[in-house]
């Protein structure tokens, strides 16, 4: 790839068992515009404390398929679920950008170590091959989280507005919004169809353009159309890479 072409990153979040036919929806629908490794699945260890990946070995498996195929592995938190108490921005952050799951916003440095280290020991374990990088839930970091990602030996780490090697948050690697859909309400919904809109001619110029969608997506029609539409207007102009071109 050439350093001057414009990228398209894909994600698909919540890689869980819990979520295994709507992780496999969406890779179809995602595979069909941008092709079948050029994308990345974030992985939840313990998606709410009901569906670890350490007890299942048929979803391990295909985790170990898909990661060989070329689609990147990233570690997305543990539990995926938020129960720490919170002031000030954090607050508004965990009531109004996540609903309970903001996981990394309030963890302790230590909390957050372990959590990271036991994710990329699990997940490349299972996949037999270096983890892509670490992305919190909700994309929402607090202080000791961002301690403890420059400790773990992750390549790559996303919010909501940038790409950055852990450790050098000053110098992103990628800038710009993440295109994501919401479905937990009439309400969300419809915000967020208008901002795929908008993002769809608006958001062109840019060098790196993201997009992530969650398994929660496969429920709206509506959602699953402005997404197949999105994937098709970034695509036409830009490249569906990978986040490891990035650091080239």
């Amino acid at each position: 790839m050439q350093v001057s072409e414009k990228r398209l990153l894909v994600s698909i979040h919540d890689v869980a068992p819990c979520f295994e036919s709507q992780v496999d929806r969406l890779a179809d629908l995602v595979e069909a515009r941008v092709g079948r490794a050029r994308y990345a699945m974030l992985v939840v260890p313990d998606h709410w404390g009901r569906a670890p990946l350490s007890q299942a070995p048929a979803f391990q498996a295909r985790l170990r398929a898909w990661a060989q195929s070329g689609i990147e592995m990233f570690v997305h938190g543990w539990f995926h679920r938020d129960t720490s108490e919170h002031s000030g921005a954090a607050s508004f952050k965990a009531r109004h950008m996540t609903a309970g799951e903001g996981e990394f916003l309030g963890l302790s440095h230590t909390d957050a170590l372990q959590r990271m280290r036991d994710g990329k020991a699990l997940v490349e374990d299972i996949i037999g091959m270096p983890a892509a990088g670490f992305i919190a839930p909700a994309w929402l970091y607090g202080p000791g989280a961002m301690q403890a990602l420059g400790e773990c030996g992750f390549p790559l780490a996303e919010d909501h507005f940038r790409v950055w090697r852990p450790g050098q948050e000053d110098a992103p690697l990628a800038k710009g919004p993440v295109v994501t859909w919401a479905s937990r309400s009439t309400l969300r919904t419809a915000s967020s169809l208008a901002f795929a809109a908008l993002a769809r001619p608006a958001l062109q110029p840019l060098k790196t353009l993201r997009l992530a969608v969650h398994p929660g997506d496969t429920t709206k029609l509506s959602i699953l159309r402005s997404v197949d539409a999105t994937l098709r207007a970034f695509s036409s102009r830009h490249v569906p890479s990978r986040y490891c071109d990035l650091l080239e």
